[in-house]
């Protein structure tokens, strides 16, 4: 009797998490989906739903979260409104993207100030090993090397196809000697206050 009275509390268990499961994914389908279409009153009332932690779902193939479709789409006030509401800005993808590596290989200078400004990590390298300034760097990006430089990026840290840093990348590329340069500045780091400043 034990034992079947276990067995069938166990199978209710099963029924009752399999609805759960699936309304989690269907929350999170919806929810991107919204995102894509910019529907700020579906995503506001997906969220806004006691133990939600859709903000945070991905897409089954491509692993992209909301970030990454906004990042994508060069939208600024829709990144901060995902921020704002708890969006993790160092979310990867399958490629292990994060919105700001997207926004180095765009170009997006907007979208990095706001999500370093969110403490999305600088040198998050994705599963090739690039970093966003390795990214920034391959496209000779100027804004973004400086940006990046001036957050803490790593011009020595290097990725895991080449084993090249964003430096060798820039000394290997003849037409990136301005990006060059700037690797080879030293960035001048922020003096430490200990106390108040009279």
């Amino acid at each position: 009797m034990g034992k079947t009275f276990g067995r069938a509390i166990a199978a209710i268990a099963i029924l009752f998490a399999a609805p759960l499961a699936a309304q989690n994914y269907s929350d999170g389908y919806t929810f991107l989906k919204a995102v894509k279409d910019r529907d700020i009153d579906k995503v506001s009332g997906v969220i806004s739903q006691p133990g939600s932690i859709v903000i945070n779902s991905k897409e089954r193939g491509s692993g992209d979260g909301a970030v990454h479709i906004v990042a994508r789409g060069r939208d600024l006030p829709w990144l901060n409104f995902l921020l704002q509401k708890g969006a993790r800005p160092d979310l990867v993808n399958a490629q292990g993207n994060t919105a700001l590596a997207i926004a180095a290989e765009l170009g997006w200078a907007e979208g990095a100030q706001l999500l370093l400004a969110r403490r999305a990590s600088v040198d998050l390298a994705n599963s090739r090993g690039e970093t966003p300034l390795i990214l920034a760097v391959q496209r000779r990006d100027i804004q973004m090397v400086r940006l990046l430089l001036a957050a803490g990026a790593d011009p020595k840290k290097t990725d895991s196809v080449a084993g090249l840093s964003a430096f060798d990348y820039a000394k290997q590329d003849v037409r990136a000697a301005p990006v060059l340069k700037l690797l080879e500045t030293p960035v001048a780091k922020p003096k430490a206050v200990a106390g108040p400043k009279l």
